[in-house]
């Protein structure tokens, strides 16, 4: 039988298998490494402290309910939110996909906005799982208004889907990190309400909103019947996400997650990691939102590339090329060249953003980059 070796401390007291293993995750050493990964806040390393904790997880089997720490983190999350209850799930796909399967039946369909994550990146399993389907609420960045909603909830006729859930996302992705305003999102959760329907806000980033706009995230979802929030994205947990709701609701959500294979055992290691991130990286996010500000305003400032500053509420940054300057997936081969990696988010469209691991000398190190890149294009006449 193969085992793990063990591995001795200073103290001669055994560490067991796991502690050099951990250390694979560690949070690289900014001196020995000259990438700037700002392609998202998803790339972030656990810190030490953080492995520390995870290292002294009291663990259970989860699937049995005894896990002392994931029920202690889903305790703190339903207070934290202001919900009867929650559950902790490998990612924030498998969140918002409880959530929507939760509260619907094959042949509903959902209300969302046209740019939405759980239509564009989570494969389609609104449809291949919960058997639903998608009606589009326009609006500006992302965010769409009562009215609107109530527009496209469907009359009742054998013709018709069953309008069921309206979902929305704060802060909003492709909507450049846009923030919802609270009396708007309030107001489409109450109309919907009113109108018999059930409301989930997709919060993977729900952290920032609140960060941003000063709102305390109970007082942001009170009107939702259901939100998920992950703890990888912005908070530099390395896996998880939670899903908050009423009792019965989140009954639905754990037996759900069981039947997609969500449910793990000792799974409190990954929980102490996000119980970490809730006490020490909620607040530093403001640094975050700082650093993308001085990087929107630095790429704005360079000949070719436009950035609307005034979107720039948290720490997602997307500008524009100009034409001559070529595409983005090219432009962004010349800039990972350069060691500044970011994402394209359309023809011409680039998406960088700002996290743990980003500094503001290194912020000023990217734009430096890829001003460096813009000027080679054009002595090239940009890249094809």
């Amino acid at each position: 039988m193969f085992m793990l070796p063990r591995f001795w401390g200073p103290s001669g007291a055994s560490q067991g298998p796991c502690r050099p293993l951990l250390r694979f995750f560690a949070m690289p050493d900014p001196k020995h490494n000259s990438t700037i990964d700002l392609r998202s806040d998803t790339v972030t390393k656990p810190t030490q402290p953080m492995l520390d904790a995870m290292m002294r997880a009291k663990v259970g089997d989860d699937v049995l309910g005894d896990d002392p720490t994931i029920n202690a983190l889903q305790d703190r999350c339903a207070e934290l939110f202001g919900k009867a209850a929650a559950c902790f799930v490998p990612s924030g796909t498998m969140a918002n996909l409880l959530a929507i399967r939760s509260q619907t039946e094959p042949g509903d369909e959902i209300i969302c906005h046209p740019e939405s994550h759980i239509y564009h990146y989570e494969t389609g399993g609104y449809a291949a799982v919960a058997g639903c389907s998608i009606r589009f609420a326009p609006g500006e960045r992302g965010v769409f208004d009562a009215n609107t909603m109530e527009s496209l909830i469907r009359w009742d006729d054998d013709h018709c889907p069953r309008t069921r859930l309206v979902s929305m996302e704060n802060t909003h992705n492709r909507g450049r990190g846009r923030v919802w305003p609270i009396e708007q999102l309030h107001n489409v959760c109450q109309r919907a309400h009113a109108r018999g329907l059930r409301t989930h806000i997709d919060g993977a980033r729900i952290w920032n909103a609140s960060i941003a706009s000063g709102n305390p995230v109970r007082q942001i979802v009170q009107h939702a019947d259901t939100v998920s929030a992950c703890f990888s994205k912005g908070l530099g947990a390395p896996v998880g996400s939670i899903v908050c709701g009423e009792q019965k609701t989140i009954a639905r959500v754990r037996h759900l997650r069981k039947m997609l294979g969500g449910a793990m055992r000792q799974s409190g290691v990954l929980a102490a990691a996000a119980m970490y991130a809730l006490d020490h990286h909620i607040n530093r996010l403001a640094d975050d939102h700082a650093n993308a500000q001085r990087f929107a305003d630095g790429i704005d400032a360079i000949d070719g590339l436009t950035v609307d500053r005034k979107a720039v509420e948290t720490n997602l940054v997307y500008f524009d090329l100009d034409a001559s300057l070529g595409a983005a997936r090219n432009f962004l081969k010349q800039s990972t060249a350069a060691g500044v990696l970011m994402l394209d988010e359309g023809l011409q469209t680039v998406r960088a953003v700002t996290h743990l691991h980003i500094t503001r000398a290194m912020v000023d190190d990217a734009v430096a980059r890829i001003a460096s890149c813009v000027s080679a294009l054009r002595q090239v006449g940009g890249a094809r």
